[in-house]
């Protein structure tokens, strides 16, 4: 037996719907929001080296760039940088050429950089964590412990909700008496968009929610075995745990039909890559573009891309997984246009952590603070947010010695910024983000 292929059938069919459990909770809810809003979120697991995603191209910067990173750093030359300039400073940075799907939306301002975000409890400089007089996020520099904050925004491994899905509870209302999913991950369950009220949808693309064993001939027997299935399910059994699992896949039956029907909606024009990121970005398009027919004005989505655990061989690697990033996310872009909604939409990246300045090997290790992409028609683009690291091994963002970042900008920062956007008042975002009044700038302006 194939025991991975039988865990993802499970995740598919059960699982997908599991996350459901309170798929018609938002019914209880009167009044909706009249506009249509979405946060996507692209996941780059592993830890992201930000460092070669956008470059300091003032040239004494460049020079400090280029000599503490060796081997890995990129070349000052039009074929692996592509200039942009922080319309802010007016100083001149770069894009790694793998990211050259989404630079022509710096220049039409629809793509910005938050530069140094990291998960914080409270603003730390490089003496305070030096002398570890301030309380740090634990376990820092741990794939698993970084993962799980920077999903939770919680600075420990014990959050159990994610901000988006946070985000999506407290946004329930907008969505009125819709009952389709307000989260939903296209690459299998997800701690970000998993709420306390509204539930995440975890699917994989293609979102084939379909039982086995329903479709045979004679079609009669296909009924009649279908209106079993659902006596079953709707049976009362007096028993707390079967009930719970009944709810799952009834919820995933009621999920799979309102995703396949698309009756009235009309095919994308876009071409999306097709890669595992292209996929999923995909997806999160084709359901939002049942936004109409659902009723839903406000979703969160999650989507990923691996491999970004650079400790050997990373030139190519890294270029490739951004090459894939920036066609997927462009491809993306365009689809929110060809719907008319590209300013309801915006797309972020998110990982772990960055990595060091410094190289090790061919690599690079664990890092801290990191530069993400934020793209959309809302976004104020053609800028970057956040005090950009001073290029210096025991400089004022170092941890160290090796161009670890101590962010500048905290994730609760980078959040609450969209949760803003999204429509939730400054209490609301208090509630998503219990660590955000340690922060004096609560909303970085940026969307």
């Amino acid at each position: 037996m194939n025991n991975n292929k039988t865990r993802r059938d499970f995740f598919r069919t059960a699982l997908a719907g599991g996350a459901l459990a309170n798929i018609g909770a938002m019914n209880a809810f009167a009044q909706g929001a009249t506009d249509y809003k979405a946060l996507v979120c692209v996941y780059l697991f592993g830890g992201n080296d930000g460092n070669n995603v956008i470059v300091p191209q003032q040239q004494t910067a460049y020079n400090a760039y280029k000599a503490i990173r060796l081997g890995l750093a990129l070349p000052d030359t039009s074929a692996k940088l592509l200039p942009i300039t922080d319309s802010a400073t007016g100083l001149p940075y770069a894009l790694s050429d793998g990211l050259a799907g989404v630079h022509p939306l710096w220049a039409q301002n629809k793509l910005a950089v938050v530069a140094n975000v990291g998960m914080l409890v409270k603003p730390t400089t490089r003496a305070q964590y030096l002398a570890n007089s301030v309380p740090l996020p634990t376990n820092l520099f741990s794939h698993s412990d970084q993962t799980s904050q920077m999903q939770s925004g919680v600075p420990s491994t014990g959050g159990g909700t994610g901000w988006a899905g946070r985000i999506a509870d407290q946004a329930a209302p907008m969505n009125g008496a819709a009952s389709f999913p307000a989260g939903f991950s296209i690459s299998g369950p997800a701690l970000f968009t998993t709420g306390n009220i509204v539930q995440s949808a975890s699917l994989y693309p293609g979102f084939d929610l379909d039982l086995y064993g329903m479709n045979f001939w004679p079609a009669t027997a296909s009924a009649a075995r279908k209106t079993a299935l659902q006596e079953l399910l709707t049976f009362d059994s007096g028993m707390a745990l079967v009930q719970a699992a009944n709810k799952v896949r009834q919820d995933a039956s009621a999920l799979n039909a309102m995703l396949k029907d698309t009756s009235g909606t009309p095919p994308l024009p876009t071409v999306f890559p097709g890669t595992q990121i292209g996929q999923q970005l995909q997806q999160v398009a084709n359901i939002i573009r049942l936004r109409n027919a659902t009723g839903m004005k406000r979703q969160v989505f999650f989507c990923a891309l691996g491999g970004f655990d650079t400790h050997g061989s990373q030139g190519w690697q890294h270029w490739d997984l951004l090459l894939q990033l920036g066609a997927a996310m462009a491809a993306f872009y365009q689809a929110t246009t060809d719907m008319g909604i590209a300013d309801k939409v915006t797309s972020f990246t998110l990982s772990e952590f960055g990595r060091s300045l410094q190289p090790s090997g061919s690599g690079s290790d664990h890092g801290w603070g990191n530069h993400h992409l934020v793209m959309g028609g809302a976004v104020q683009g053609g800028r970057i947010y956040g005090q950009f690291p001073t290029m210096a091994l025991g400089g004022p963002e170092d941890s160290g010695n090796r161009g670890v970042w101590i962010p500048g900008v905290s994730t609760d920062q980078f959040g609450a910024t969209m949760g803003s956007w999204f429509g939730l008042t400054p209490a609301q975002i208090a509630a998503v983000f219990p660590n955000l009044v340690n922060f004096s700038q609560q909303n970085l302006g940026f969307v």
